[in-house]
């Protein structure tokens, strides 16, 4: 079916205020009584030369992994040292003291995050330890299948606030990812 130029006017601009196909497709059943499968509106808007606007990427909150990153914590916090991945003879025990340093204030979501050289459990393709922002530390592993898990919390029944299991996804993710994961 062929439009009118006025009524393919009038689609442009439908399309550059941004409606998408179905949209399109339903203004012109009721402006102008023309019935269009989906794929007809997509062959008219691709004839008439239109570009469809992308909507707005719809972020889902209920996967920890996706979301941003929390604010860095103030300058006056002492950040912890990062890891000297495949350095010849690097001494891990500068690592292991900001594990065990309590005297940082807990911040939320400033969670310290190490690999172990070498993972013994065998049911792990990785393994290390985690300090999180109230000072609770942990073992940690990443399964065969690639999920994370804990082996070993100091502090029994413990849950991470969710700034805090937002923090070691993050880390773990950028710590292995820094090993070569």
């Amino acid at each position: 079916m062929s439009l009118t130029p006025e009524q393919k006017a009038t689609v442009s601009t439908w399309i550059a205020a941004g409606d998408n196909l179905s949209t399109v497709q339903k203004k012109l059943r009721d402006a102008f009584q023309i019935s269009m499968t989906y794929m007809d509106v997509r062959f008219l808007v691709d004839d008439l030369n239109l570009t469809l606007k992308d909507p707005a990427p719809k972020t889902d909150t209920s996967d920890v992994t996706k979301a941003k990153a929390p604010a860095k914590p103030a300058a006056s916090a002492k950040p912890a040292p990062a890891p000297q991945a495949g350095a010849a003879g690097a001494d891990d025990s500068a690592d292991a003291e900001a594990l065990e340093d309590d005297s940082l204030p807990p911040v939320p979501g400033n969670v310290v995050v190490e690999v172990d050289n070498m993972t013994l459990d065998p049911r792990a393709i990785a393994s290390g330890s985690v300090r999180f922002s109230d000072g609770v530390t942990g073992k940690w592993i990443v399964d065969q299948q690639g999920r994370p898990g804990f082996t070993e919390i100091s502090q029994p029944g413990y849950r991470p606030t969710p700034e805090d299991g937002q923090a070691f996804m993050q880390e773990l993710d950028a710590a292995l990812r820094q090993r070569g994961y």
